[in-house]
């Protein structure tokens, strides 16, 4: 074993594979002692593992050893070998293939260049060092128009300087489905938030107080809260604006709720509690 192969099994897969494989590739060896084509399949994996230096891992799972594994992927026969990117399957083969094969599997398993300096980019950027991730951002798109973590951490770079229009429009050509996408949507949500926060607060809180019909004023309200990250307290706002003419703005409250639920993310207390109290309104 190297630092680049390891074995693995039924306790450790989560964390030793899934959630690393957010982080570089994974390739899955399951295999048995007394299968043959694992012999010979099992050190060209090693080999190639440590001619790529990282560009991916190896994980080997004896299917002996972990069978709550072979089952939960279906392995009925071995050699089988997986590959994960992202916490997902990206590709898969059965039997012992020559290396010519492998290799090929392997090159589409591991990142583009342009992934390569999206990663870098998403460094520079977290380092503070925006006009180089903005420029190796850029190298990528060059190389591959389509290069989601380059749009994503373009758009990140441009909506950090206020160009909040041009972010949108990047993370508009993320396609569904696309592991990036969720990342962008709540990207997008954050932006839009923060574009409709203009307002005095109190003057609108006492607009809204006098008169509690007026619509807009609490529209506007429930987007200066939002953007003040006063998420509770927007939500209620839209809440009751949902209640009482679901036709404002083109159904502006509920979207704007929903952009809210989406910044927040699933599983928080605040999006779950709306989430029912919206519900209710809707299908009451």
């Amino acid at each position: 074993m190297s630092q680049w192969v390891f074995d693995t099994g039924d306790k450790q897969f989560e964390s030793e594979v899934i959630e690393r494989s957010k982080e570089v590739p994974v390739v899955v060896d399951f295999w048995a002692p007394w299968c043959g084509p694992c012999r010979t399949l099992g050190p060209l994996l090693e080999r190639l593992a440590t001619e790529h230096q990282g560009a991916f891992v190896l994980a080997k799972v004896n299917v002996d050893e972990s069978p709550g594994l072979a089952q939960a992927f279906g392995i009925s026969s071995i050699p089988m070998v997986i590959g994960l990117r992202d916490g997902k399957i990206a590709g898969e083969f059965v039997g012992a293939l020559p290396e010519a094969g492998v290799r090929q599997f392997l090159s589409q398993l591991m990142p583009s260049e342009a992934e390569q300096l999206a990663q870098e980019g998403d460094s520079l950027h977290l380092s503070g060092r925006l006009e180089e991730a903005e420029a190796t951002y850029r190298r990528a798109l060059e190389l591959d128009p389509r290069c989601d973590r380059a749009l994503l951490g373009l758009a990140g770079v441009l909506a950090d300087r206020g160009q909040e229009d041009d972010a949108l429009a990047l993370l508009d050509r993320i396609l569904p489905g696309s592991s990036s996408r969720q990342d962008a949507d709540r990207l997008a949500a954050t932006i839009r938030v923060r574009q409709a926060g203009g307002g005095d607060e109190k003057a609108l809180r006492a607009k809204v107080a006098s008169n509690p019909d007026d619509l807009e004023a609490r529209f506007t309200l429930g987007q200066v809260l939002a953007a003040a990250s006063h998420y509770d307290e927007a939500l209620e706002q839209y809440l009751e604006i949902v209640k009482r003419d679901r036709t404002f703005r083109d159904d502006g409250a509920r979207k704007a709720m929903l952009d809210v639920f989406e910044l927040l993310g699933s599983g928080n207390e605040v999006v779950d509690r709306y989430r029912s109290k919206l519900a209710q309104v809707l299908f009451r």
